[in-house]
């Protein structure tokens, strides 16, 4: 009996061993990447083939498996990219690593049988719990946030590679094939960065402060990094998806899951899973129209609140926007706390610019920001964010790699070091380095030499009627001369005039917290009538471009300023001025020394000025960053910008001819309009007490060439109208893709229309009109004085732009005063730009 058990037992043995043997565990790890970027795919489902196995890859594109299954093949898909296996070992622990390529795919057609497309259910829920959900709805918010960014060039061609540059660095370029992987496309790195910071937010108002406390720079041409450092923190890599309209690369993005999602977005509910601890809905979507703004991807809503978990979203080269291949914008979100909104805990943007031409290579940037350590509810101050970014004195202290370490939410990968060490080998090549030199003139505007920067190049070369030929080299101080001196000045000569013009200018900086500055300038130069820099503000193209061509009524002039600012509070920045000016025409001009005794007044060309400026300017949500000693607006987003600005002329001051006074009031304003596009408003009033020659007062710019220029009246006659009253309307509204991207053909050229109307009501006081004189002090003729009666002077025009990208076509009527002699009605304007 006892021999038949143990028979039994040896063969059952021999049947379970082998068995268990197979079911030996199986472990496998591994990590999923775009084949072209090199940057991990999150969501991306690993399966054993021919099982039901499987895992998904976390954010940063890692996955792990364990099992008994009998596979001996691994897969890993995606929408949108090919599925690719592998041969797996059975038994033993494994690494096994994708590179996933992108496939281009045609909007998918969603099929829904009777009833109602399952997935509406599901984005109306989002949309009611948008409320409970945004993080919006906190009272405040802090965080400690890691940001990453990476530059690189890519799309390198082998007729890229043929280029007499690209074969200067043939020795970097032959280990790209490192940093690409096996299965990955060869990429050339230019920057990378690295950023801690410290995020506070509040609501009511809102208010956002970024303290940046370490940085990490490495790239080509980046020198110092303070301006660079700014722009990597998270404030610029931040997308909330509860926004109906998300503001990428300067568009309009419409969100899936926006308030009208569904005019937009067509969606498939496509799986029902755990995502961490969170059982959520997995919705595709697709944008109707391949044109339009919009994204297609995945997103995945918790049952339980109905909350965005995590999203993926890609924007493809069908969408009217330029130069740009790729946007893919990836975000895992977590709740504050029990019951309060979600917070992006990671952030993934991609960025992917296309190559110009057969010949050239496109390019690619990678952001990345992790988020922990959450604080909500505990606001601080108002006073606490007055200034939007600042950065540590000891931010970009160099640290050794050990101490990132402990900073870094995640450790560099493998080719990420490589990036560095390539980046180091490329900035000792000499041609890089001019190269990269050129490219720093082309976008700064001087070329560096040690503590004097050379320029502006815009404004070196000029020629009109009065000089002919210009030369103008200049220079200023930068911040390694002094962080709190700036000396600068330009020595110009014309070679029909045989006259010299000079500027020098010292500035003090004051204060870099409330930015406060004072500055003193020395000026003697020709100018144009109508064109001056309190009229032209901060636009230094139109200043220089205003230097060529022929002067109408041009001056010359010496110029002597006093200038004070300082920002008094967030947003509001007063400035206080004076101003000396001497006015000597080149033209054919006369004015009356008193207007009111004609008969007897002396008739005068030549007069003297001496003013004092207050100049209070507010706005709200306008955004700076400090570049070396300069303080750079990067414009405001929601709230207009408002200017008012008194004027005050002193008679008998310093030889002054004039009393006077002036009020100037504008408003500027960019204007959402979803679907419809964006529009730019600028509305500006003024109203000048006093007799004074019509040089000081309100002439309205005319533009008699073939160019459009969106600041001038483009139909209106160089001096043809003067005022001493006025308000100005001047709004411009571009459609982007809407209505074009209906049209087959349009929709393929990617052609915006655009339309413009630019209105005026003025006025000029008896006065003032009897004041100029019909002929000089020598009795030659004066040139007309024309002003308005009490019609509008009125242009509309409406063209299209993004003609091959850079062009812009505009059809322009001229409304009112068509009456006059030498008007034009109608013109056909181009214009140059360059717009994503």
């Amino acid at each position: 009996m006892k021999s038949l058990v143990l028979v039994r037992l040896f063969v059952a043995l021999c049947l379970v061993l082998p068995v268990l043997a197979f079911a030996q565990e199986t472990v496998i790890s591994g990590k999923v990447t775009d084949a072209n970027s090199g940057d991990p795919l999150p969501f991306v489902n690993v399966i054993l083939v021919g099982t039901t196995w499987g895992a998904t890859t976390d954010f940063d594109g890692n996955y792990k498996m364990r099992t008994t299954a009998p596979s001996d093949t691994i897969s890993a898909s995606y929408v949108g990219y090919k599925t690719r296996k592998k041969v797996i070992t059975k038994g033993i622990a494994q690494v096994v690593n994708f590179q996933l390529e992108e496939v281009s795919t045609s909007l998918q057609e969603v099929v829904i049988n009777a009833g109602e497309n399952p997935a509406y259910a599901i984005l109306r829920q989002v949309v009611r719990n948008k409320n409970n959900n945004d993080k919006r709805k906190l009272t405040a918010y802090e965080y400690d946030t890691y940001t990453k960014i990476e530059i690189d060039v890519d799309h390198i061609t082998e007729k890229f590679r043929k280029r007499k540059l690209v074969q200067k660095i043939t020795q970097v370029l032959d280990s790209i094939e490192v940093i690409a992987g096996e299965e990955g496309k060869p990429v050339l790195p230019m920057l990378i960065t690295e950023s801690v910071s410290k995020i506070y937010y509040r609501d009511n108002p809102s208010l956002r402060y970024e303290n940046i406390l370490r940085s990490k720079i490495n790239g080509l041409g980046v020198t110092d990094g303070n301006t660079v450092t700014q722009f990597v923190g998270s404030s610029f890599q931040e997308y909330n998806f509860y926004q109906n309209w998300l503001n990428i690369v300067g568009k309009e993005f419409v969100s899936p899951i926006a308030d009208g999602w569904r005019l937009y977005y067509e969606y498939d509910l496509v799986d029902s899973l755990y995502v961490g601890d969170y059982y959520c809905y997995r919705l595709d979507f697709f944008p109707k129209s391949p044109q339009d703004l919009a994204f297609t991807g995945s997103i995945w809503i918790t049952k339980d609140g109905y909350a965005l978990k995590q999203i993926d979203a890609t924007m493809g080269k069908t969408a009217n926007i330029n130069f740009v291949e790729k946007i893919k914008i990836q975000q895992e979100l977590e709740p504050a706390g029990k019951g309060e909104p979600w917070l992006p805990v990671k952030n993934r943007v991609l960025v992917d610019v296309g190559e110009l031409s057969n010949t050239s290579a496109g390019m690619l940037a990678k952001f990345y920001t992790s988020n922990k350590n959450f604080v909500i509810n505990k606001p601080y101050e108002p006073s606490f964010y007055h200034q939007p970014i600042i950065m540590a004195e000891d931010a970009r202290q160099n640290e050794e790699d050990k101490f990132w370490d402990s900073l870094r939410h995640e450790p560099l990968t493998s080719t990420e070091k490589n990036v560095y060490r390539m980046i180091d080998t490329l900035q000792t090549i000499p041609v890089v380095r001019t190269y990269t030199d050129i490219v720093k003139i082309a976008v700064n505007g001087y070329y560096k030499a040690g503590k004097i920067d050379i320029g502006p190049y815009v404004s070196m070369l000029a020629i009109n009627n009065i000089e002919g030929l210009r030369l103008q080299p200049g220079f200023r101080t930068n911040y390694q001369f002094s962080d709190k001196w700036v000396l600068g000045g330009q020595l110009g000569y014309g070679f029909k005039d045989e006259k010299f013009k000079y500027t020098a200018y010292v500035q003090r900086i004051l204060s870099r917290d409330r930015w406060t500055t004072v500055t003193v300038r020395a000026r003697s130069d020709l100018g144009r009538v109508g064109v001056d820099e309190e009229t032209a503000g901060d636009n230094f193209l139109l200043l220089a471009s205003q230097r060529f061509g022929f002067f109408r009524r041009g001056y010359y002039m010496n110029e002597a300023r006093v200038d004070f600012k300082r920002e008094l509070f967030k947003g509001f920045t007063q400035r206080v001025g004076f101003r000396y000016l001497t006015f000597d025409p080149t033209f054919n001009y006369g004015y009356y020394e008193d207007p009111e005794n004609i008969a007897e007044s002396e008739i005068r060309q030549n007069f003297t000025t001496s003013e004092v400026i207050l100049e209070s300017r507010y706005a709200r949500d306008e955004l700076f960053i400090q570049s070396d000693n300069d303080r750079i607006s990067l414009g405001a987003t929601r709230w207009p910008i408002i200017t008012v600005r008194y004027t005050r002329g002193f008679k008998g001051l310093m030889a002054s001819d004039f009393d006077y006074e002036k009020l100037r009031l504008s408003v500027y304003k960019r204007i959402k309009f979803g679907p419809l596009g964006l529009g730019y408003l600028n509305v500006t009033g003024e109203k000048v007490f006093g007799s004074l020659p019509y040089p000081l007062l309100g002439l309205h710019l005319g533009n008699q060439s073939f160019l459009y220029t969106p600041v001038t009246y483009n139909l209106m006659n160089y001096g043809e109208f003067v005022s001493d009253q006025y308000l100005t309307i001047q709004y411009q509204h571009h459609f982007e893709g809407f209505l074009l991207n209906r049209v087959p053909l349009m929709r393929k050229l990617k052609w915006r229309l655009v339309g413009s109307a630019n209105v005026i009501w003025g006025s000029l006081s008896q006065n003032n009109i009897d004041m100029n004189a019909p002929v000089t002090p020598d009795g030659e003729e004066t040139l007309p004085l024309g002003y308005f009666d009490s019609r509008p002077y009125v242009e509309l025009s409406y063209g299209i732009e993004n003609i091959f990208r850079f062009f812009r076509i505009d059809f322009v009527h001229r409304m009112s005063y068509l009456d006059r002699p030498d008007v034009r009605s109608f013109g056909v304007m181009g214009s140059f730009q360059f717009s994503l």
